[in-house]
């Protein structure tokens, strides 16, 4: 029996003829934005842009019979200007797909997994890298040698800046031959070597240009990816040369002669790093085991990519094997191999309405903007971080002036500038207070430091935000503990130093207003839970400055308790591999203070754990002590997991890569990266039949240090 559809045949025709024109339209929108990003003159965000193309994406992807051959989401964008000559890639330079947040890069990894075979899986891994803010160029070499340059243009025609390229005192002109990772045949050079970058200004230099530009009344730009475009498609190579132009060189797209290519995409960058092209040192390797590891470093890198010198809109994640690249193939114009995941970011013009400081858990004093409230991606921002009193001088922010304000992913939003040209002289300037908001105590900054200080162990303000860190998932992890109640007991005198959380009185509490007996159960059960927790997490939650959850864990393995590790010197802590003198410094310096140690002594009394129930670490003559190792490759006998725990097992520290400071590289066969780095640092490298020869014959190991240390200082 047919179903009756509620729409008329007229109506259901009026309604595909309408979604048909809307798809037609938003193919037209985007193909104008593409012509005018890669013009250099963008109309609109790349957020905006980004929301165009997904709707887009959505509506072919539920209505695919509407999709047309030349649709924006099956040709790569971008156009040939008529005044270069036109070059044909040797392959496609394709676009990645995008991905947005955890639960996307989840998905691509599912969707990755299914299209290899079961017993391929287990080799999955994948490289993290910047997603660079420039302009993409194919670089080709022969015999080494720089031949040809060219922008990525459509994807299948680039434009012809090999004069220009040139110009660019980042890329080599000729380059040396190298042996490929894990490949025995000596040293050469591919005949015929093609590989893709990105051209791009570091945002220092990028403001310097600027300001001379505007200083001189000639054109300024508005981004460093526009400037870097600008830049090297010059028709006079002169101009060119004349700009801070940078490049990073990021795959390698093709590989022909006798020379063996590199296997993995990670091999591939650390080969073109000793060919002597500029390789981003900001990338990671993960194998698919620690994904969630992926997934930290990426939430992670969001909140420290404005620290770094060049602009990035976010990361590129790919499979480390070329020939699961190969295996896993392409879908429309992207490849299945890749993605690219993107931090939101836009931003916002409002007024700053007042200027007021915050006082955080370690008594630091920082001033934050009261905004005029302004939409930003669908979130109504009323406050942003001014970070310290030298950022609000250096800016010359002031009350009552227009600010350009940042929302960027999770990220705190931040002012990053005043719009001076629109000030109307009613803006005042600001200062920072001399006393704490909280306890009206005098504030204090150190001549080193930007920041500035309320200096009185007793400030509310601080007690409160202590306790929320000490009750936190990452620090003693209490249920039913948040901030409201740790500003309600502070408040109430219930708590007046940390310890005081197990020492609650639960009568009083239970006079507190919501707080019935399943509530009081819940928190009371969390906080006797949270007594035995492991040492390191109740050293993470004391708050002491630079002491986090990874130092905490790492003096917890030598020291064991508490007690050991505050009779021990800056000497001593300094000692440990890991913790250097301003840890060291401020470990001593807060224990030394009676109310801190008096604090430990009475979370003791409490039944709180303050010795781990294990015999310390102590660096007693393991075979191994004091040296640092670094595996790679397929060991004969031993897994890597079984060569770092031997290593362990007799005194001596695993890195995971290796530096100046590595004693001994141990290598099996298919090493990659870290063999080359090996070599270039003079570091000694082991089998596994002479790492057990070591642990056997301590003198050797003497005798290798010393050899190490010679060939090092020569």
């Amino acid at each position: 029996m047919s179903s009756l559809s509620p729409l008329s045949t007229s109506e259901a025709t009026d309604e595909a003829i309408e979604l048909a024109a809307h798809i037609e339209r938003l193919c037209q929108l985007i193909r104008y934005h593409q012509v005018r990003y890669y013009s250099d003159d963008p109309a609109i965000s790349d957020q905006e842009f980004d929301a165009l193309f997904r709707e887009l994406q959505a509506l072919e992807t539920a209505h695919p019979h509407l999709q047309s051959d030349d649709s924006p989401t099956v040709r790569v964008g971008g156009f040939v200007a008529e005044r270069f000559e036109k070059v044909r890639h040797p392959l496609p330079t394709l676009s990645l797909a995008n991905a947005f947040g955890e639960g996307e890069l989840g998905a691509w990894r599912d969707r990755v997994k299914r299209f290899l075979p079961e017993n391929q899986r287990n080799e999955l891994a994948y490289v993290v890298e910047p997603k660079f803010d420039g302009l993409t160029v194919v670089l080709h070499y022969e015999a080494g040698r720089f031949v040809l340059g060219a922008t990525r243009g459509d994807g299948e025609f680039g434009e012809n800046v090999t004069a220009n390229l040139r110009t660019v005192r980042a890329l080599p002109l000729n380059l040396t031959p190298v042996r490929s990772p894990g490949v025995d045949e000596g040293d050469g050079m591919p005949t015929r070597l093609v590989v893709r970058g990105e051209v791009y200004v570091d945002k220092a230099d990028f403001e310097a240009f600027n300001r001379r530009q505007a200083e001189e009344g000639e054109r300024t730009y508005a981004n460093p990816r526009n400037f870097a475009a600008g830049s090297l498609r010059q028709l006079d190579s002169r101009i060119s040369a004349a700009r801070p132009l940078k490049v990073w060189i990021y795959s390698v797209m093709l590989w022909e002669g006798d020379v063996t290519s590199p296997a993995t995409h990670a091999d591939s960058l650390a080969t073109l790093q000793a060919m002597g092209l500029p390789v981003c040192p900001d990338t990671q390797r993960f194998a698919d085991g620690d994904f969630a590891g992926l997934l930290a470093y990426a939430a992670q890198f969001g909140a420290r990519r404005f620290e770094l010198p060049y602009e990035v809109d976010g990361l590129v994640l790919k499979v480390d094997s070329l020939a699961l690249q190969i295996l896993l193939g392409y879908t429309g114009k992207d490849p299945r191999w890749a993605l690219a995941y993107k931090y939101s970011g836009v931003e916002a013009v409002t007024t700053l309405l007042d200027i007021v400081v915050n006082v955080g858990r370690t008594g630091v004093i920082t001033p934050n903007a009261v905004l005029e409230p302004v939409s930003i991606t669908g979130v109504i921002v009323r406050a942003a971080t001014l970070h310290n009193e030298d950022y609000v001088r250096d800016l010359d922010i002031r009350v009552g002036d227009q600010v350009l304000v940042k929302r960027a992913g999770e990220v705190i939003p931040k002012v990053l500038r005043p719009l001076l040209e629109l000030r109307t002289g009613n803006e005042q300037p600001w200062q920072m207070p001399t006393v704490c908001p909280a306890c009206q105590q005098p504030l204090l900054r150190a001549t080193d430091e930007a920041a500035t200080y309320c200096i009185n162990n007793a400030c509310p303000a601080q007690l409160v935000r202590a306790v929320e860190h000490f009750v936190a998932r990452s620090a003693m992890d209490i249920d039913s503990f948040g901030f409201k109640q740790a500003e309600s007991f502070v408040h109430k005198g219930l708590i007046k130093d940390l310890a005081d959380i197990y020492y609650l009185s639960w009568d009083e509490i239970s006079q507190l207003e919501g707080y019935k007996e399943k509530r009081l159960e819940n928190l009371r059960a969390g906080i006797e839970i949270s007594k035995g927790r492991p040492v390191h997490r109740l050293l993470t939650g004391l708050g002491i400055r630079f002491v986090g959850s990874t130092v905490a864990e790492l003096l917890m393995q030598r020291y064991a308790g508490l007690p050991a590790m505050i009779a021990a010197s800056v000497e001593d802590l300094n000692a440990i591999e890991g913790i250097g003198p301003r840890i060291a410094q401020s470990l001593v310096k807060y224990f030394s203070l009676e109310p801190n140690r008096r604090l430990i002594d009475k979370f003791a009394a409490a039944g709180v754990r303050v010795r781990e129930e294990r015999a310390p670490v102590l660096p007693v003559a393991l075979p191994l002590t004091g040296l640092t190792l670094v595996v790679t490759g397929t060991l004969p006998t031993f897994s890597r997991e079984e060569a770092e725990t031997f290593i362990k097992a007799h005194g001596g520290k695993v890195a995971g890569n290796v530096s100046s400071k590595t004693s001994y590289l141990v290598a099996g066969e298919n090493t990659g990266s870290k063999s080359i780095k090996a070599q270039a640092l003079s570091v000694p490298v082991l089998s596994e039949d002479e790492l057990r020869n070591l642990v056997a014959n301590p003198a050797v190991i003497k005798t290798g240090i010393m050899e190490n240390n010679d060939v090092n200082q020569s």
